[in-house]
Formats: C-alpha cells, sequence, structure tokens
C-alpha cells in the first residue's frame, strides 16, 4: 500500500465481499484485520478481489518464511519479514539514486531559467541551451517509465476499474506534465501560433518523481524504525535449549522443548520458555520485560520468563509454557495487534482519507477548467494553458493523503512500544487515548498498594528475668510452632525465621486450640501461641491499650505466651509497596483524583491511606480523594457505575481476577500482573510485575503519544489547507503567488517524513 487511501479501498472491498462481517485496514503497519464466515469466503478470495486493483493479500508462514515456527514472529508488524522489508528498502534506494543527479540537473536548469527572468544572470549560450533540453526528455522518459513506473500503473488502474490513491494522483500530474511537453516538442513549429513552445515540463516530471519517490523511501525507512520495540521483544527470544532427556544434556532448537521438560540455564544465558525453578538458584535480569534495572533474586519454587536473562548462577527450570503460550509471546502478540488498531480519534481521518482522492481529482480539473475560460481574458490563451497545466499538476502532487494515514497509525506504533519497553501493556489505541482522558483512578488495595501478602513487621517483647528472649529467639519460636499450618499469618513468621537464617527447633505435644491458636513443648517449656481470646483462657493478664491502637492500623496480633505470662507479640500486616507513595503523589501532580476500595475494615483502610498519602481532606486545589471501605466486588462496580454517572472519565486497577466486574465497567481497566495469565487477557492495560509506579507513566505515555497524533494531524491538515488552494491559482490574481509542482512534490514528500519522524520522538520522551 503506498497510500492512506489504499487502506480505504482495501476496506470498502473486503467490507461489501459476502461473508466479510468486519474489515480494518491499516495503512501504517500494512496488516488487514478481517473477521469473515469461513463457509462463505476465505482470504484466497479476498486477495483475489483486491488482486486487479495493485494489492494482494499475504499471509505468512513459517514455510513460505523460510524459518522455524519459534522465529515466525518476525514480520515486524509491517506484514513482510524484515529481511524483504529491507530488500524492498534497497530497490526504494538504488532507484532514488538514480534519479537524483537528473533531478539536480533538471533543478540547475530551472533555476537558470528563472535567474533569466530576473536578469541576474546572463543568457545560457545557444549550444548550451539547445545540448541540455534535449536531455531532459530523456531524462524525463526514464524517470517516469522507470522510477515512476508505480504511478503509471496507479493511473492505469483508475484508467480501467476507476479506483483513485495517491499513485493515481502522481501518475495523471507528471504523465500530463510529460506528453504536453512531448507533443509541444514533436509538434514545435505547428504549435507554435498557439502556444508558447518554449515551455515544457520535462523538469517538473523528473524533480517532482525523485521527490516523492525520495519521500517514500525516507518514510519507508522510518516506518521502519517504528517496529523497534517488536524487534527488540523478538531479539529477546532464545533460538536453543539446554534440556536433560534421558539423563543428557542435550541442545535443541526452541521449538522443539515441550512441556515438563528439565531446561538447564548457565550465567549469562536467555531463559528460552516460562517455567518454575527446580533446582539451583540465581539473579535474573527482567528488565526488557519489566523496566526494572535490578536483578531480580530466583529459588526454588519461583517462576522464570522466557526472554529473560540469567545473570550469575545456573539452575534448572521446569517447561511450563512452551511456543505461542510463552509470556514474551503473548506480550508480542498483544503489543502487534495493539499497534494495528484503532485510535477513535482517527475516525476523522480516515473519513477524509476515503473521499479526498475523487475530491482533489475533481478540484484539479476545475482549477485547469477556471484558468482555460476565465484566465484565458486576462492572461491569454497561451499564458493560461501555461498556468492552468502548473495549477492542475500542482494540486495533484501536493494533495497527498499519506500524511494523513500516517499521523494516527504511526504515534500508536511508537507509543505502545514504548509502553511494551517499560512494563506497560496496552491491549490497543482506544484504551491508550482514553487513559489520557481520565480523572479518577479506581485502586483495590490489597495487591495493588500493597503487597497482598501478610509479614512480621514488628515485635513486642515482654520477656524478662532468667528466661529472657531476644526478639530473634522470640521469632524462632513462634516459627517452630506454626511450621505445621498453612495460613498465610503463619507462613508470614516462617518466612521471617527463613529470611533471618533462624533454626527450626522441634515441638513435642503439639495441638491446635480451635478458634484460639496452639501450643506445644518446645526444650522442656511448654508454649501457647494465638489471639486475644487464647491469653484470657490462660487467664494471664497484659497491657492491650497499645494492643488495641496496633490492630487498629491493620495489624493482626500473634500472641506468645507461657503459662505464667505473656512473652511477646509478633505483629503481622500486609505492607505497602515501596513505589505506592511515590506514584500516588504524582497521581496528584497529573491532576487526578484517588478513590481506594478495600474490603478491609475503615480502621485499616484510613490508616493505610494516610500512610501512602490518600487525602480525603485535602489543604490545597488538589483532587479530593476518597476510601471506601467494606465492600464487596459488586459494591466496587456500584462504585464505579456512580462516579461515570457524574461525567468522569474512570480507570479501575486491580488484580485482573476479583475485580473482573469494576475493570470491565470502568473505562479503562487496569490489571496488576501478579496473577499475569489472567490479566494480560482481561484488562486494557496491564502494569508488569504489578508495579504501581508504572500507572503514572502510562497516563503520561497516554498524554505525551494523543499531543503527537494532535500535532501529526494538524500538519497533515496544514499541508493540504494551505498547499491545494496555493497550488490551485487563487492567490495568483491577488499576489501573484502560484505554487510550482517541484515544491508542491517536496511539500508532499515532506509532510509523510515530517509526521513519521515527530512520531518517533515520542521514543525520546521522558515518561
Amino acid at each position: 500500500m503506498h497510500c492512506a487511501s489504499c487502506a480505504s479501498i482495501i476496506e470498502k472491498i473486503f467490507k461489501k465481499t459476502p461473508g466479510v462481517h468486519n474489515a480494518e485496514v491499516n495503512y501504517a503497519t500494512e496488516t488487514a484485520k478481517v473477521s469473515f464466515d469461513e463457509s462463505k469466503t476465505n482470504p484466497l478470495h479476498l486477495s483475489k478481489k483486491i488482486e486487479p486493483l495493485g494489492y494482494s493479500l499475504n499471509i505468512p508462514t513459517a514455510q513460505s518464511m523460510h524459518m522455524s515456527e519459534s522465529e515466525h514472529v518476525a514480520h515486524l508488524g509491517l506484514n513482510q519479514s524484515k529481511a524483504e522489508k529491507l530488500s524492498e528498502l534497497k530497490d526504494m534506494r538504488i532507484k532514488v539514486l538514480s534519479a537524483l543527479p537528473l533531478a539536480v540537473f533538471s533543478i540547475f536548469i530551472m533555476g537558470w531559467d528563472t535567474l533569466i527572468q530576473f536578469k541576474t544572470v546572463p543568457e545560457m549560450p545557444i549550444i548550451w541551451n539547445e545540448f541540455f533540453h534535449h536531455l531532459l526528455p530523456i531524462f524525463a522518459t526514464y524517470t517516469l517509465f522507470i522510477v515512476g513506473k508505480p504511478y503509471l500503473l496507479g493511473f492505469y488502474r483508475f484508467v480501467r476499474f476507476g479506483k483513485a490513491n495517491m499513485d493515481t494522483l502522481i501518475g495523471i500530474g507528471t504523465s500530463v506534465a510529460f506528453l504536453y511537453s512531448f507533443v509541444v516538442t514533436a509538434f514545435q513549429e505547428t504549435l507554435k501560433p498557439f502556444i508558447n513552445v518554449n515551455q515544457t515540463y520535462y523538469d517538473v516530471t523528473i524533480v517532482v518523481i525523485t521527490f516523492i519517490a525520495l519521500g517514500k523511501y525516507l518514510e519507508t525507512r522510518s516506518k521502519l524504525k517504528t517496529g523497534d520495540a517488536i524487534e527488540k521483544l523478538l531479539n529477546l527470544q532464545a533460538k536453543t535449549a539446554l534440556v536433560v532427556r534421558d539423563q543428557k544434556e542435550i541442545e535443541i532448537p526452541i521449538g522443539q522443548v515441550v512441556h515438563g521438560d528439565l531446561i538447564i540455564v548457565k550465567p549469562a544465558a536467555l531463559i528460552p520458555v516460562d517455567g518454575v525453578i527446580t533446582e539451583g538458584s540465581s539473579y535474573v535480569d527482567e528488565s526488557m520485560l519489566t523496566g526494572e534495572s535490578m536483578p531480580i533474586g530466583k529459588n526454588i519454587g519461583d517462576n522464570v520468563i522466557s526472554g529473560t536473562m540469567n545473570t550469575s548462577g545456573s539452575f534448572t527450570f521446569k517447561a511450563t509454557k512452551v511456543g505461542s503460550e510463552t509470556m514474551l509471546a503473548r506480550i508480542v502478540k498483544m503489543v502487534e495487534e495493539a499497534q494495528g488498531s484503532r485510535a477513535p480519534i482517527q475516525a476523522l481521518a480516515d473519513k477524509i482519507s476515503s473521499i479526498f482522492v475523487p475530491i482533489v481529482l475533481a478540484l484539479s480539473f476545475v482549477s485547469l477548467s477556471a484558468w482555460l475560460f476565465i484566465g484565458t481574458s486576462y492572461f491569454g490563451f497561451s499564458q493560461a494553458l501555461s498556468l492552468g497545466l502548473v495549477s492542475f499538476v500542482g494540486i495533484l502532487v501536493i494533495a497527498c493523503p499519506c500524511a494523513l494515514g500516517l499521523a494516527t497509525p504511526t504515534a500508536i506504533i511508537v507509543g505502545v512500544g514504548k509502553g511494551a519497553k517499560e512494563g506497560i501493556l496496552i491491549k490497543d489505541a482506544g484504551t491508550l487515548e482514553k487513559l489520557g482522558k481520565v480523572d479518577i483512578v479506581v485502586v483495590d488495595k490489597t495487591g495493588t498498594l500493597t503487597k497482598g501478602k501478610p509479614e512480621l513487621v514488628s515485635i513486642k517483647n515482654f520477656s524478662r528475668g532468667e528466661n529472657n528472649l531476644n526478639d530473634d529467639e522470640l521469632v524462632t519460636i513462634l516459627a517452630s510452632l506454626e511450621k505445621k499450618s498453612e495460613h498465610p499469618i503463619a507462613l508470614a513468621i516462617i518466612s521471617s525465621a527463613k529470611e533471618k537464617e533462624l533454626p527450626i527447633y522441634s515441638v513435642e505435644k503439639f495441638e491446635a486450640i480451635k478458634g484460639k491458636g496452639l501450643k506445644g513443648i518446645i526444650n522442656n517449656v511448654q508454649y501457647f501461641v494465638g489471639n486475644a481470646k487464647l491469653v484470657k483462657d490462660l487467664g494471664i493478664s497484659f497491657d492491650t491499650e497499645s494492643f488495641v491502637k496496633d490492630t487498629k492500623e491493620g495489624k493482626t496480633p500473634v500472641i506468645l505466651a507461657t503459662k505464667e505470662k505473656v512473652l511477646g507479640i509478633a505483629y503481622v500486616a500486609d505492607t505497602i509497596k515501596t513505589e505506592t507513595k511515590d506514584a500516588i503523589v504524582n497521581l496528584h501532580k497529573l491532576g487526578i483524583k484517588i478513590v481506594m476500595l478495600t474490603g478491609d475494615d475503615r480502621n485499616t483502610a484510613e490508616f493505610i491511606a494516610k500512610q501512602i498519602g490518600i487525602d480525603v481532606r485535602p489543604e490545597s486545589s488538589a483532587p479530593r480523594d476518597e476510601v471506601v471501605a467494606e465492600v464487596m466486588p459488586e459494591d466496587k462496580l456500584n462504585k464505579i457505575k456512580e462516579l461515570q454517572s457524574e461525567g468522569k472519565i474512570v480507570a479501575m486497577v486491580g488484580d485482573g481476577v476479583n475485580d473482573a466486574p469494576a475493570l470491565a465497567q470502568a473505562d479503562v481497566g487496569i490489571a496488576m500482573s501478579t496473577g499475569i495469565d489472567v490479566a494480560i487477557e482481561s484488562a486494557g492495560i496491564t502494569l508488569l510485575h504489578g508495579d504501581i509506579s508504572k500507572l503514572v507513566k502510562a497516563i503520561k505515555l497516554s498524554r505525551i503519544t494523543m499531543r503527537g497524533i494532535k500535532q501529526n494531524l494538524f500538519w497533515a491538515f496544514a499541508y493540504n489547507i494551505i498547499g491545494i488552494p496555493l497550488a490551485g491559482g487563487l492567490f495568483y490574481p491577488i499576489f501573484g503567488w502560484l505554487l510550482s509542482p517541484v515544491f508542491a512534490g517536496f511539500a508532499m514528500a515532506m509532510s509523510s517524513v515530517s509526521v513519521v519522524s515527530n512520531s518517533l520522538r515520542i521514543k525520546a520522551k521522558k515518561i
């Protein structure tokens, strides 16, 4: 496809084909998304529908692209493989380089002729003049029929099928300029009494086609750069895996790895598939997938992700997901689909592009007719014809819908790709557009603002005298007694003991006390572990004032006692994520109100809110946040509806599972990837590693991308709004301004290049 009109033509043909439910054709990514009834049509039939117009539907397979199944993701969101795209780019470069010297020569002649009129240079010697002006037809013939072949084919298809695109406009304009010049040259003496036979337009044909070919080359090269994110993700894929089979280590292609394979990963090696570590430990660099710079410690039982890099020790893991199931493959697919989707803001550009070419054709003929019928009476037939031809060709050349067609999708491609590199997975362009308009973010507390699992946060030690125990000894006794329990609070204490490398004692006469706790004997001392009810039953009194205060802060007390006294209290709580406070501050800076929803009691909720900076009574003009406690999943849904009924654009952040109804109802659903399987599929946006700070980056990215799209659309429209009247000669009677087709060609070429270049600037923006 050569322009947005190409995409519009193909889309209309597909939609009119029986059996096709819907079709979306994306010019920037050169892809089509078609929903159809297999009993009525198929891709081959659809391809035949568009082949007469010079297009074909290419459905790449691993076999057709000469690669393994695991490598068959190398089309970069640009339909062809990168090798094919580079080959096409090389061919374009050769043609441009062959035409550039001819264009420079033509500009030299044009410049000399122009300066003669202003008497700033002498007349060109007759011999030179004759020699140069005999070379121009030869140069123009090569340029039109070799370099400009696609535009001639566009002209031919318009005549035969009545379908016009950018190639049609260029083909008609340059062909008319060439044919007029050829007729004047061939019948110079016959036409001399009627028109100015010294005025030919070979130079226009040469320079316009060269400029446009150069512009298309630069545009294609720039578009290739927009696929960098996909390419970098693809480069993360390991090509081979070291597996253990029949008690032997063998290296096999990645495509041959199956579920259950034991895979050895050595230092500095890429992890080939997703799995769970069964032996060894290491630190894994997940920065390319999550944006996190620090390697993450991995031990037995931890998950590892394909495409991440092992930095230190060796380990063995069991393959749980292979091929298209892996997280990397799913991320690549998600990014590709998002880059190919349409943002609502694109609708206007699409509508204009679809009717643009016919309107431009009509305007060019109207302009030529106006010059001939009206201009003749003022300037004479010869000059009016000359001015009319310049206007005719100028309008056709400058009025290209390419920039309009590229304005939105190129920015989306770059924006989605940048998000993927930052660990922000965006499902579609519409979601990216909406996110920048969000004015309220509703967040689930557990697992979003907090870590979502209990941790031992503090200890109050009451032991005195001969049996004095330090804090570590208290934790050791608690962990020894709790080791048989699967309760999350027990696991938090055991985990703390493991981190501190504390010993675990054997327990005699262990007994669980229903609803209260447990007891057991360690080193001939009987200990009791449990809640306040257990202590009350033992008849032990202790200071409960601070105990009550701590429980109001969301901490769960675990009391350690003997029959005689309370030795200490371990407090377990769901702790706040390290990045949460900064994220809340930065969301406020963006002018966004926070609503925290939680099933916890109000005291706990308000304490957490205060800790992280959620302010329900702001002193400044900052948004007034809300804390909604003791809610059920349906209450979260109702809260979203309530906010939307007030005209607010609402984003909901949750874990992608428990919050599913609220995520679906929100204008933008944002899932924390702690439960990545469900999150990637269900949410509009997924934040990898469950990092709430990425939400701030996502909103900034949305706003930067939308600002880039608006800039692109402004310039795309500006080129045509200014260029068409100027090329048509609307200002000539007043100011003597008339845009040369040469400058029109340059402006048209640069319009597409500037739009793509502006989109690429998004890559460099800091979020």
